[in-house]
């Protein structure tokens, strides 16, 4: 079952994704995060792209500040939604001369928001297959990551159509993919046997995210087609207004899931850190990842 091989011995390989600042504060909260996460070495950053490219300079800004700033492996995020294929070739290929050479492709969510119909432009990218064909034809250096679904996408008509669509990217080019949250490893472990069995061998890295704020996070994920189990549910019963308890219940969770994927095998993680370095940086600590190299096995 195991991923990758990791670059350190007895450790796995994680990576974090950001997103793009909105307010100078969350710029330093941000940048703060980014200080406190970069001595574990990630293999990878990722930096999101808002719904429509909405994000899109605020996104080239930060990938361009942590080429510049930091040591680490800036992977920038791309959607396909609501722009031709001139004007997203422009940003792939300002990413390009600004050194970067990992990007995440995606089709993205549909601009009148998650459950309505998804419509293309009709002078863009119709698939993020299409996509990622475009840009390993034009740059063969650049590695490109895409999504998973563990639970299927929502708009997939059955499993079997989902792995069509993740067959499809990587026939394109795609070169690893990141699933959507998951809170049951029995899901992804489901998930990745349908996709060996169809022949799909690249790495496909669990998307873990640590629930800072519960009731905020399950609104979040369970529109992107995420369930969110009783149990976990009713861990965090009783906490609204009990942020340092949430904070514990959460650690604890996030701390199970990923110490029993890696029991099982698991090479690689992926943190959705939501901007947020102290959950994050406490399970990587579990893994056993210290600070500037000064690592222990778990």
């Amino acid at each position: 079952m195991t991923e990758t091989t990791p670059a350190t011995p007895n450790l796995p390989n994680i990576s974090f994704e950001f997103f793009p600042p909105k307010t100078e504060e969350m710029d330093r909260t941000l940048w703060e995060t980014i200080e406190r996460l970069a001595p574990l070495s990630p293999s990878f950053v990722s930096v999101t792209y808002g719904a429509g490219g909405s994000t899109r300079e605020r996104t080239h800004a930060t990938i361009v500040r942590l080429l510049k700033e930091t040591n680490l492996t800036p992977a920038a995020h791309l959607t396909c939604v609501g722009a031709p294929k001139s004007e997203i070739d422009d940003v792939v290929a300002r990413y390009h001369d600004a050194g970067v050479r990992h990007i995440v492709a995606l089709r993205g969510d549909p601009t009148t928001g998650i459950g309505t119909q998804y419509v293309a432009h009709p002078d863009g990218y119709q698939t993020c297959a299409d996509l990622v064909a475009s840009i390993r034809e034009r740059y063969s250096d650049i590695d490109v990551t895409v999504s998973a679904y563990p639970e299927k996408h929502p708009e997939s008509a059955d499993f079997s159509a989902d792995i069509d669509t993740l067959q499809a990217k990587v026939d394109a080019g795609a070169t690893r993919a990141i699933t959507q949250v998951f809170f049951d490893n029995d899901l992804y472990f489901r998930y990745l046997d349908k996709v060996r069995a169809r022949g799909i061998t690249i790495p496909v890295l669990p998307g873990i995210m640590p629930m800072h704020n519960f009731k905020q996070a399950r609104n979040f994920v369970t529109r992107a087609g995420t369930t969110v189990p009783n149990w976990l549910a009713e861990k965090f019963d009783g906490l609204d207004d009990d942020a340092e308890t949430r904070k514990l219940v959460a650690a604890t969770v996030v701390a199970g899931q990923v110490q029993k994927l890696a029991k099982a095998g698991v090479n690689d993680f992926h943190f959705y850190t939501m901007n947020r370095a102290d959950l994050v940086f406490a399970i990587s600590h579990l893994l056993g990842f210290r600070p500037n190299g000064a690592r222990k096995a778990a």
